[in-house]
Parts: C-alpha cells; structure tokens; sequence
C-alpha cells in the first residue's frame, strides 16, 4: 500500500506538472511579474529624469529669440517681460510637465521638484504683480494694462489644483496674455503697452524681494534647532502686536520638513537669478546712473552659487561644526548675503 501510494502521488504531481491549467496560470503569473518589474523601473527612470533641474540660460539671447519669433524688434522691458514668459514655459513643459498636482506616479511621489516648483512660482506671482501695479504704469493713477490684468491672478491660482480647472490650463492663459502683452510692448503703434524702467520701480521690487530672501534665509538657518531672543518690535517702543509672545522663541525646521524648504529656495534662487539678469538690461540707465551696476551684479554670483550641483543623495544636516555638512545654512548663507546687497541696493536707488 505504501509503494502504490507513493506511486500515485508521483504521478499525480506530474500529471499536474504538465496540466495546461497549471502552466496558464505560473504563465499569468509570470507576465504580471514581469509587467511590474518593467513599471517599477520605468517609473525609476522617470522618477530620476523629472528630478533634474532646467540648467541656467542666457536672458538676452532668450529675448532675442523670442523677439524673431513673434518679428519685433527687442525693446526696454521686453528682456523681463521675455524671462518672466520663458520661467512660465519652463515650469509648464519641462521634462515631466508641471508635477506638483501629479495624482498618478512617479510625480504623486516626487517630493523635491514640487517644492522647487513652487519656488520658481513665487518669483512668478511677485514679479507679475510688480508688472501689473508699477513697471507698466507711468504712475498710482494711471490705468492697468489690460493683458497683465489678466496675467497676474492667472498666475496666483491654485498651485495643485489637478482638474476642473487644472492648474496647468490656468497658467497657460497667463501665459498666453503674457505673451500678448510683449508683442504689444514691441509694437511702435500699440503705445498703451509700456514699461517704465525708473528707480522707483525698481527700488519697490527689490523691497519685496528681500522680504522673500529674508523669510526664507531664516527658515532654511532654523535646520538647526536655536532658542532666539524675540526682535518682534525691536525700535520701536510704542510698537505693539495682536497678542503677546515669549522673550525668546525655539525655531527648529522639522526634520521631513528640511529637503522642501531647501528646494524651494533653491527654485526661488534659480527663477531670481534670471530675472534680476534681465533686471540688469532694462533697467541698465537707471543703475549706470547710480552706480549701482556691480551691486547688481554682485547679488546675481551669489544667486548663481545656490545652483551648484549637489553631489549628496540627500540634504545633510549637520551641526554647528560638526563632520557633517549641512546643506540649509550653506544655503541660507549665500541667500543672506544676497539679500543684505539688496537691500543696500534699494538704499542706493531711493537716494536722490
């Protein structure tokens, strides 16, 4: 009994072996192996192709390309006008698209580019604004430009916003009124499309961009956990505010918190450095005038120097003077000294 049980169990597991049922499913089996293994590495490879940065680009040749394209000629104000539109494009079709309202991998999981992407979209919104309010207006009581009303709070819709509208549709009219407002600017016969390149103008942008490099000068020192003394109203002794608050305040970043404001520093850096590039076309009379060119210039190395490549997989953090780097305050440290030049900068323009 035993030798004919043994038997019958052998050639049941071959007869099994061999059964077409059983060879459909290990082959059904295998293809959904296989078909995972080939999405898994496929989404690798897109994962780490959207992750790269666009590279730096040159502003003038930017603009002059531009400029033929839509056959005008280049004129004061279309060098920034052309650098705002192209920091648009470049958020809209660079490799993967725009990723921060992904619902679907590999950018649902992508951590990094969104917070660079939202970066670049600050410097978007506060220079559309500066467009829409002083550069394109002679001045307070004089009338909007009729495009850039439409641009600017395009540009200030919902970040993530996936359908119904999509952030992207949304963005591409910005664009879109952007682009018509350039070719108006460069057209002799259309004069109610301006840009005026005064020191004033300048001055108030500059303003609003050192309270962006100082707020993010001090979120990105704050990787490292430090008890500071409260300077909320320090100056003024009548100053008050809504509610009262410690004598000193613990600031620390949190942890998962560090690798999002470091990117989007870095995006606010990279968009920066190519708008005060153009800056530096425009509004070249105006710092000629007040000597002021090398400040300008000075302030655009050091934006440029926050665009190294970083050779680390990760955003170090390390203390005080510790082995190990940390990424934030070298970060912090070229955006501070950016942003203390540019207030000595608007010092400058302010002056008669």
């Amino acid at each position: 009994m035993p030798i004919i049980s043994t038997t019958a169990q052998k050639s049941k597991q071959l007869l099994g072996y061999y059964n077409p049922k059983t060879w459909k499913e290990k082959g059904l089996m295998w293809t959904a192996g296989l078909f995972t293994l080939t999405y898994v590495i496929v989404v690798f490879i897109l994962w780490f192709y959207w992750s790269r940065e666009p590279d730096l680009f040159d502003v003038n040749k930017n603009a002059a390309a531009i400029a033929k394209e839509q056959k005008v000629k280049v004129v004061n104000g279309y060098t920034t006008t052309a650098t705002l539109a192209t920091l648009v494009g470049t958020l809209l079709d660079k490799p993967g698209g725009y990723i921060s309202n992904d619902k679907t991998p590999p950018g649902l999981f992508m951590d990094n580019m969104p917070e660079w992407e939202f970066g670049v979209l600050v410097q978007i919104r506060d220079l559309s604004t500066t467009m829409r309010n002083d550069f394109s207006r002679s001045q307070s009581q004089s009338i909007e430009d009729k495009d850039l009303i439409i641009a600017q709070p395009q540009f200030h819709y919902d970040s993530d916003s996936w359908i119904l509208p999509s952030t992207e549709g949304e963005y591409r009219k910005g664009l879109k009124a952007l682009n018509r407002y350039m070719k108006r600017l460069a057209n002799p016969k259309r004069k109610e499309a301006q840009f005026y390149s005064r020191a004033d103008n300048l001055a108030n942008y500059l303003d609003q961009i050192s309270k962006r490099l100082g707020s993010l000068s001090q979120r990105l020192s704050a990787s490292v956990g430090q008890e500071r003394i409260n300077t909320d109203l320090a100056g003024d002794n009548h100053a008050k505010q809504a509610t009262p608050t410690d004598r000193e305040i613990g600031v620390k970043t949190p942890w998962l918190q560090l690798d999002n404001v470091f990117f989007e520093a870095r995006g606010q850096a990279w968009a920066l450095r190519h708008l005060l590039k153009a800056i530096e076309t425009d509004f070249s009379s105006v710092l000629q005038r007040k000597n002021a060119l090398v400040s300008l210039r000075q302030i655009i190395r050091e934006l440029e120097a926050t665009q190294q490549t970083i050779w680390s997989p990760i955003i170090l953090n390390g203390k005080g003077f510790g082995v190990v780097t940390n990424h934030s305050v070298i970060m912090s440290s070229y955006i501070s000294r950016a942003n203390s030049q540019i207030i000595d900068l608007v010092n400058l323009l302010k002056q008669g």
